[in-house]
């Protein structure tokens, strides 16, 4: 391997760059990486010059920003992404960041065209949640240009994406969990309600079970997927939750006689659809055994219901915290929460439900008086 040490030189703004030279198509060039450590620098410079002498050289200093995340999407992304979350990363770059700055010159991007895009996009009425994920499709593929060494550094890096807050959840007490279970009885989703309510289970989670994955016999069901929309006007895919949302459940008791309940009674609409009928194993599923759009369920079923109950109009993701914060007003411990709702870490249950266990301290003042006698 060629000496590295003479080759590197520290600029103006701090960072060490390295020069080597590459021979591309249109004859030799003077090619750099930089970084902020000599040793970084060093190593970049050595991997470079080596892949320089197989030839494997990323000639593409003139590429516009379009065209680096049309190719870094297609040729690096899509492999590690699920169906849905390529077509996301592909209408984000499609609708905001192409049209923003597409014709600049990749080498040419700054933390400020960055800035002011998310800045645009905020007072054009984006939610600060979309322009997130704005910043993490175009972080992703920057981060993946520095390793390339087209650019010296990830500007996206720089910026400062807008802060969420974290929205208030209205769950129900106990006494309205119960009135909104008597109002569902012989709803034709009385099954989907009592499984949201005694499991914590999302709405595409419980949408997407199979049959497959219940066993009601031993009381229990295994988050394996998902439905969801897809962003745009696509049409409902499948996908896979993840990890942390992979998880075995313990049904209620209340949970099975329902399921049993629904599956009597979807057994015997299939036979009234015929050959309508197609087929999927679908735990819920519309009257011809397809996936049902959440949120049609929402709007034409559960806000009437709700409405006829007299109780508030809450979200159906309210159904989940209402089982986390009634378990957690009786003492279960936070662990068994977390793995139940499928959290990645029990800290992020704390965080979410913390100031619904208004007994925890008093609790455990008392404990220290009793372990002190």
């Amino acid at each position: 391997m060629p000496a590295t040490g003479d080759r590197i030189t520290k600029r103006k703004d701090g960072l060490f760059q390295g020069m080597y030279t590459a021979q591309t198509q249109n004859g030799p060039k003077r090619k750099y990486v930089y970084g902020r450590k000599y040793k970084e620098v060093e190593k970049k410079l050595a991997e470079a010059m080596g892949n320089a002498a197989k030839g494997l050289v990323f000639d593409d200093e003139n590429q516009t920003v379009a065209q680096y995340m049309e190719r870094w999407l297609e040729d690096s992304a899509r492999g590690d992404l699920g169906h849905r979350a390529y077509h996301n990363y592909k209408l984000q770059i499609r609708r905001h960041i192409s049209p923003a700055f597409g014709r600049l010159k990749l080498s040419k991007l700054t933390a400020a065209h960055i800035q002011s895009l998310y800045a645009a996009k905020l007072r054009d009425g984006l939610k600060p949640s979309s322009v997130r994920y704005i910043h993490a499709v175009l972080h992703r593929a920057l981060e993946q240009a520095m390793r390339f060494n087209l650019i010296p550094f990830n500007p996206a890096s720089r910026v400062d994406p807008p802060k969420i807050r974290q929205e208030e959840i209205t769950p129900l007490d106990a006494e309205q969990a119960r009135r909104f279970l008597h109002a569902a009885r012989g709803d034709r989703f009385e099954a989907l309600y009592v499984l949201s309510l005694t499991t914590g289970l999302r709405m595409g989670e419980a949408l997407g079970l199979r049959w497959s994955d219940v066993d009601l016999d031993a009381g229990s069901l295994r988050v394996n997927r998902q439905v969801q929309r897809m962003r745009g006007g696509g049409g409902l895919v499948f996908s896979e939750p993840k990890n942390a949302s992979r998880r075995t459940v313990d049904l209620p008791q209340r949970a099975v006689e329902a399921l049993r309940s629904h599956r009597k009674g979807q057994i015997e609409g299939q036979l009234r659809a015929g050959s309508e009928w197609q087929d999927q194993g679908l735990v819920f599923a519309s009257y011809k055994g397809t996936p049902l759009d959440a949120q049609n369920i929402v709007n034409r079923h559960f806000k009437p219901l709700l409405k006829q109950a007299g109780l508030p109009s809450i979200r159906w993701h309210d159904l989940r915290h209402t089982y986390a914060t009634l378990l957690l007003a009786r003492g279960t411990h936070p662990t068994y929460v977390q793995k139940s709702l499928g959290h990645a870490s029990v800290q992020l249950t704390l965080d979410r439900y913390s100031h619904w266990m208004p007994s925890m301290g008093r609790n455990t003042a008392e404990g220290i008086d009793e372990a002190l006698g």
